[in-house]
């Protein structure tokens, strides 16, 4: 079913809103009435137009922010479950697992290791420390093309 223009724009409506405050709580009734339908429109329209219902795409975008958050600083994992809207260590895990299929300290243990682990050398590098230097390189290009006129000249001196 192809949803409503209108209805579709209210909808993202609120879903920009999940996506600009994700840890703050959004009951169905509060997003509905972002949106100016029932709370059951809501619910049904959401899920049809974003493929998951509002509460798991909520859940979602949290874990998303934990797991940024995990790989680009070194906050306590504590510390990122509540900034990221969650009430206990517990949920956060499960629901964590769940979404990722890992623990949020195997997702820091991996980016610390891929960190230390020094990745292949790009080809750009590799050519740019093959080149040979400039000066000597333009030296000797101005040898080879003085070489046939020193030659000739040379020739025209010895008897």
């Amino acid at each position: 079913m192809i949803l409503d223009p209108v209805l579709l724009r209210r909808l993202l409506r609120a879903k920009d809103r999940m996506d600009a405050a994700s840890q703050e709580e959004w009951p169905v009734s509060r997003l509905a009435e972002v949106s100016c339908v029932s709370a059951t429109h809501f619910a049904r329209s959401f899920k049809e137009a974003f493929g998951l219902p509002p509460h798991r795409y909520l859940l979602t975008r949290r874990i998303e922010k934990a797991v940024t958050l995990l790989r680009e600083t070194d906050l306590p994992i504590t510390d990122i479950a509540f900034s990221t809207g969650w009430k206990s260590l517990g949920t956060f895990g499960r629901t964590f697992r769940d979404i990722t299929g890992k623990n949020p300290g195997d997702i820091r243990e991996q980016e610390r290791a891929a960190a230390a682990e020094p990745g292949p050398v790009p080809a750009c590098v590799l050519s740019a420390a093959q080149r040979p230097n400039l000066t000597m390189a333009v030296s000797e290009k101005r040898r080879q093309e003085a070489l046939p006129t020193m030659e000739s000249h040379l020739k025209e001196t010895t008897p």
